[in-house]
């Protein structure tokens, strides 16, 4: 798992490395508006939130750290990745097996599960990827070239719709 969550992690830094700061915080792209880089914060900061709470074994995902310098600047951003990677890296078979109560507001105000860290991590998983789809869209409408041919694909997409 954690060595899956790395690899989908590294494709966002080749990404990072293969864009100007520019293309990074271009917001003209309808209908959200939303640059990469704002993209690229939320997708870290979930991760973050996951790290930052698992010792006291309660993960807030409203708690996410939103740092505006990430959204503005590339290497903030890289800088951002491979501090998650090595977090994410450090944890151990046990702690994957660790319960967690997660918190998150799903529009009628907090609410608390039940859970484990490998759940939550395969969720934050799932997210970042939907979330590289997003900034495909972007990238795509700013003519610049996907990392690799899986960018922003569900593992689980079958691959007679990967055109």
């Amino acid at each position: 798992m954690i060595n899956a969550i790395e690899f989908n992690l590294q494709r966002g830094i080749k990404l990072l490395h293969n864009l100007s700061e520019s293309e990074y915080t271009n917001e003209s792209i309808p209908p959200y508006y939303s640059s990469i880089g704002c993209h690229i914060r939320h997708i870290l900061d979930v991760f973050s939130c996951i790290i930052n709470g698992f010792e006291a074994k309660k993960v807030d995902l409203t708690k996410r750290e939103r740092n505006q310098l990430v959204e503005q600047n590339i290497e903030f951003g890289i800088a951002y990745f491979e501090e998650i990677i090595f977090k994410i890296c450090s944890f151990s078979e046990e702690d994957l097996q660790s319960e967690i109560i997660l918190i998150d507001d799903l529009g009628l105000g907090k609410m608390e599960a039940k859970t484990t860290l490998a759940a939550v991590l395969i969720q934050a998983h799932s997210h970042a990827i939907h979330h590289f789809a997003s900034i495909g869209y972007s990238i795509f409408q700013l003519g610049i070239e996907l990392p690799d041919a899986n960018f922003g694909y569900n593992p689980t997409t079958p691959k007679n719709i990967l055109k």
